[in-house]
């Protein structure tokens, strides 16, 4: 099951499926952005395996060891207060994802809620990353 979109003869293409909308949550806590996920599927998978799949992901940073790159991109909490920026938001360096509250939705399959490190995984990790990528996969 693939999430992201596809580049096709040389332009990128928006996944269609699954229809995922979000929602960032600004709090008063430095360095941590909170989201708030909702997500319907062409197939609603049980919420074990969708804990199965964040819990199991590595993405190309992972499978290319790069140096800025989190061990393990995604951490899933069972808690139903997690994940909270203060605590969670410096996982693996700040450059992880946190997510937590996977629960049923009225109107979508799911919800859940994700936090990063707005300037580790954001802007000035996230360039770091993007450039030891592109070197890795010689395009720079």
């Amino acid at each position: 099951m693939k999430l992201w979109g596809k580049v096709e003869d040389g332009v990128i293409k928006n996944a269609t499926d699954p229809s995922i909308t979000a929602q960032c949550i600004r709090v008063a806590a430095s360095d941590g952005h909170m989201a708030a996920v909702f997500v319907s599927f062409k197939q609603k998978p049980e919420k074990d395996e969708m804990i199965r799949i964040w819990k199991s992901f590595a993405g190309r940073a992972q499978e290319l060891d790069l140096p800025t790159a989190p061990k393990q991109f995604l951490h899933y909490f069972e808690e139903d207060n997690r994940p909270q920026t203060r605590l969670d938001r410096d996982i693996d360096k700040g450059m992880a994802v946190s997510i937590g509250r996977l629960r049923p939705d009225t109107q979508y399959d799911y919800k859940f809620v994700c936090l990063s490190h707005n300037t580790l995984r954001g802007a000035a990790g996230g360039a770091m990353l993007l450039a030891e990528l592109l070197c890795a996969e010689n395009y720079i």
